[in-house]
């Protein structure tokens, strides 16, 4: 059995559906599906429009700022591999193109900075943040940071 220091973090599971959107996360861009035929953006990407059911879609460069939608902060116990990074946060961001639009990540100090990074105490809803990639196990991971640090 792996200890937390070996043990990695979770991982999203890429299917063919959301390849896309790791493949542009990898080269730093932040990209949303939108339906070709009505226009309308939509998040986990999936192949049919739930608003026309078109099939045909194409992948939207967005700006990457959005604001903090809603945030937490686990308490134990947590999965071992996330223990040593407490108190960390989770949170979900509301993109300033599509405010529909929902995505989780975490907000750090920087790309490359631990989960806990973020004093908690600067966790504010309606904070303005920007994406910034990182790589983790092989994965350009969409991360966030405060636009006024």
């Amino acid at each position: 059995m792996a200890d937390a220091t070996t043990e990695p973090l979770l991982s999203p599971t890429i299917d063919t559906d959301g390849a896309p959107f790791w493949e542009y996360a990898a080269r730093g861009e932040l990209r949303i599906q939108a339906c070709t035929a009505c226009g309308e953006l939509r998040f986990p990407p999936r192949p049919c429009c739930p608003h026309c059911q078109s099939f045909d879609s194409e992948w939207r460069r967005m700006s990457g700022r959005g604001r903090i939608w809603s945030y937490v902060r686990p308490h134990p116990p947590l999965l071992p591999a996330y223990a040593a990074h407490a108190p960390y946060n989770a949170i979900i961001v509301e993109l300033a193109e599509a405010p529909r639009i929902r995505l989780v990540g975490n907000l750090v100090a920087a790309p490359d900075a631990p989960l806990d990074s973020v004093d908690p105490e600067r966790l504010r809803i309606g904070a303005k943040v920007q994406v910034a990639f990182t790589d983790v196990d092989g994965i350009a991971m969409p991360r966030w940071l405060l636009e006024r640090p």
